[in-house]
């Protein structure tokens, strides 16, 4: 090997590893598409408080259909949608839930935390069936509500070591 060719040797190379180590994996969390999906799935869990709202709505008929109609447009391209069959029947069987766990609610008994879960409150009050009830119902839930995280991420191609972030995003639509 001539002495000119191997200092330009040792140039490509060095060229090409930094060429290489520069390669980034990004990894992009559609936040805003999960928060839709979120807002979506517990509006349809809990859909009397948004029918409750609709109806208390001052806003007249015309304002409402103007809104609709400008809105639409804008809002038909980011407008995602997530559902399959597990997705379903875990949406069904927390609506039903919901209809059991609300009076605990409503007295504090069960609380709605920051991760996305439920825990249970001050069972102060309650016999021992209902705590048992209770009990029965937040760990129902809370194994529902994982799996529907789960479910949620495979539906929109997100990787399940993001499912707690998921769980986060949820947790303000259930608060």
């Amino acid at each position: 090997m001539k002495k000119h060719e191997k200092p330009l040797l040792t140039v490509i190379i060095s060229i090409m590893l930094c060429v290489f180590a520069c390669v980034t994996v990004n990894i992009y969390f559609p936040a805003e598409k999960v928060e839709s999906v979120a807002e979506d799935i517990v509006g349809e869990i809990r859909g009397e408080e948004a029918e409750e709202s609709s109806k208390n709505d001052k806003t007249s008929l015309l304002q409402r259909t103007v809104m609709a109609l400008t809105c639409s447009v804008a809002w038909a391209e980011d407008a995602v949608t997530v559902s399959n069959a597990t997705i379903r029947a875990l949406k069904q069987q927390m609506k039903s839930r919901y209809a059991q766990m609300k009076p605990y609610y409503q007295q504090g008994k069960v609380i709605e935390g920051d991760d996305g879960y439920v825990s249970q409150g001050s069972a102060e009050g309650l016999s021992l069936k209902e705590k048992r009830d209770l009990k029965g119902l937040v760990n129902a839930e809370n194994k529902d509500r994982a799996r529907l995280y789960s479910e949620v991420a495979k539906a929109m191609d997100i990787e399940q070591s993001q499912v707690n972030r998921i769980a986060e995003i949820f947790a303000k639509e259930w608060k």
